[in-house]
């Protein structure tokens, strides 16, 4: 069975974007951005739902910068309101997303990750599929103009930290392997 990595860039204050600030609130580096490039995980099937395949095509067929590799990246899109899934590598699936992700994890060859996607990332650590969450802080609050905090309404969760490393001075990637509780570790200490 493949892994499946949930990954997230947010603000400090667990937005996963903001109005008015750019990509990245405008202080992607260097040393990220080859980070990015060099992965080997950019070859790796991105799961996606409607809200995030909009945005990204969008942004892929305007040419923005970045987004090159997503063309050539296997795509599964989870929705059940879009008619179709036009963009190359991508496939369109509607029925349950946990069941099919479940399918995939045993079916693929590569591991799976996730490009944003908040609401289909919750359903996903809920059903306990989610191997590793992986983020990149940005060294910006939000609490004004943020949107899509990552993890609202998730279960509670505890998590192992297996990963880190500061890029650019300023960014820190965190991993963890989530641990999905039933209720509050009541008299934890």
């Amino acid at each position: 069975m493949t892994t499946l990595t949930v990954d997230f860039i947010m603000s400090l204050d667990g937005y996963g974007a903001a109005e008015g600030w750019p990509g990245f609130w405008g202080m992607e580096g260097p040393e990220y951005l080859g980070w990015l490039d060099a992965s080997p995980e950019k070859d790796h099937p991105v799961l996606m739902g409607a809200t995030t395949y909009r945005l990204m095509y969008g942004l892929a067929q305007s040419g923005e910068p970045g987004t090159e590799d997503l063309d050539a990246m296997p795509k599964y899109v989870f929705s059940s309101t879009l008619p179709s899934a036009d963009w190359a590598n991508s496939t369109l699936v509607t029925s349950d997303a946990v069941e099919a992700v479940r399918a995939l994890k045993v079916e693929s060859d590569l591991p799976l990750r996730t490009l944003g996607s908040v609401s289909l990332c919750r359903s996903l650590v809920r059903a306990g599929l989610v191997d590793r969450i992986r983020t990149v802080v940005f060294p910006v609050i939000t609490g004004a103009s943020g949107a899509e905090p990552v993890f609202g309404g998730y279960p509670d969760v505890r998590l192992e930290l297996v990963e880190h490393r500061l890029f650019d001075g300023r960014l820190q990637l965190l991993e963890y392997i989530p641990i999905v509780l039933e209720a509050p570790p009541l008299g934890a200490s």
